[in-house]
């Protein structure tokens, strides 16, 4: 319950700006056509402390590095939350990204303490606790600005992560690994990796497509919704973001599913699931009570397929290796993060050159394209 507590409040930090792209870009000078980059820089510098931050967990003492990148994280929101220009602010939306990776750290820290009949279970329930912290930092962010301004919910944010880097720091068990290598040579093994294990490839791909537009999605939905044609406040979207939340029930329940041997079968529906969720959006584009129902089922639906393939695959790569789990953990992370940044960057600038339709033909091309590749895992054995 910690560590799954512990992912949520970090892994929050990195969509605190998703519903409030609007109000900080004309806060901090940025244009429409840029407004995505706010998410975007953030993911980016999740990426970069996936590949070269996340693989000490395979080195050094995992309790000491969790509470560095917790204290770096904590350094960035102070900075974000005073921030006046676009420099400033995404500079520090990088570093926020960057100590963030601390909750990949932890998930493979759940799994070491996890027999391997119980991991899927295991690790379903840790990432319940951070899917849960992606999709209530929406609503939360979105409440905090409404009562007080967007420049609060950094600055508690900071005040949150201080707190539980102290608590992590006294309460978790150490972890030595047992890795006998170098820095350099840990950083050039996943190369090796990343060439020797198709199944790391293979999930990766999948989940970088459907986080492409896990992250379009919720980019440019409050953009919609803020629109003349919707007239949402803040704190209707923020109700609106909450809906999502209910998608976090399939991360449990995909753990379990795993641990039947089911993950083939269970990763087609959860990719059908997020395609189903755009074409939902596509078909009944309207502001009508009718069109904002099918928003709000259109929501539950791709949380819940996001939240399934990514558990999904996340049981299958840690059934590999316990001495490279951390590595493995920190590529496919890192390669779907990517996807994540690509599914920002575009859907802002969808939005602001072609509207709500542009953006969601994007958005569907994405899981389509990872169903396609699914299918060429029928006569694989890369689906554990």
């Amino acid at each position: 319950m910690l560590l799954a507590a512990a992912c949520g409040i970090i892994v929050a930090n990195l969509y605190y700006a998703q519903p409030l792209v609007g109000l900080i870009s004309a806060s901090i000078g940025l244009s429409s056509s840029g407004a995505g980059l706010i998410v975007t820089i953030t993911q980016i510098g999740y990426v970069i402390g996936l590949l070269f931050i996340v693989p000490l967990g395979d080195l050094v003492e995992n309790r000491r590095l969790v509470f560095v990148a917790l204290l770096l994280t904590a350094a960035a929101l102070v900075v974000a939350a005073v921030a006046k220009n676009a420099l400033f602010f995404l500079s520090a939306s990088l570093l926020i990204g960057l100590g963030s990776v601390a909750t990949q750290v932890l998930v493979p820290f759940a799994s070491y303490l996890a027999s391997e009949s119980s991991r899927g279970r295991v690790v379903g329930n840790v990432m319940s606790g951070l899917l849960l912290g992606i999709m209530l930092s929406r609503p939360l962010s979105s409440l905090v600005a409404d009562l007080l301004s967007w420049h609060a919910i950094f600055a508690l944010s900071a005040a949150a992560v201080v707190v539980l880097a102290l608590l992590l720091l006294k309460v978790l068990p150490t972890r030595n690994p047992t890795a006998n290598t170098t820095y350099g040579a840990l950083l050039a093994s996943m190369w090796y990796l990343l060439r020797t294990t198709p199944i790391l490839r293979r999930r990766a791909a999948y989940h970088a497509c459907v986080f492409a537009t896990f992250s379009l999605f919720w980019t440019t939905v409050p953009l919609l919704l803020s629109s003349s044609d919707y007239h949402f406040s803040q704190k209707a979207i923020a109700l609106y973001a909450l809906v999502g939340v209910a998608g976090a029930v399939a991360a449990p329940m995909s753990g379990r599913i795993a641990d039947r041997g089911w993950t083939r079968p269970a990763t087609g529906v959860a990719l059908v699931t997020v395609i189903v969720s755009v074409l939902l959006c596509l078909i009944f584009q309207t502001s009508s009570t009718l069109g904002i129902a099918v928003l709000v089922l259109a929501a539950i639906l791709l949380d819940a397929g996001v939240s399934a393939n990514l558990v999904l695959g996340q049981r299958a790569i840690f059934s590999l290796g316990p001495e490279i789990r951390s590595r493995l953990n920190g590529l496919f992370m890192a390669m779907f993060f990517f996807g994540g940044a690509i599914g920002s960057a575009v859907g802002g600038w969808a939005f602001a050159s072609g509207g709500w339709s542009r953006a969601l033909w994007i958005g569907a091309a994405f899981p389509i394209l990872a169903f396609l590749y699914f299918f060429t895992e029928k006569n694989s054995r890369t689906h554990a």
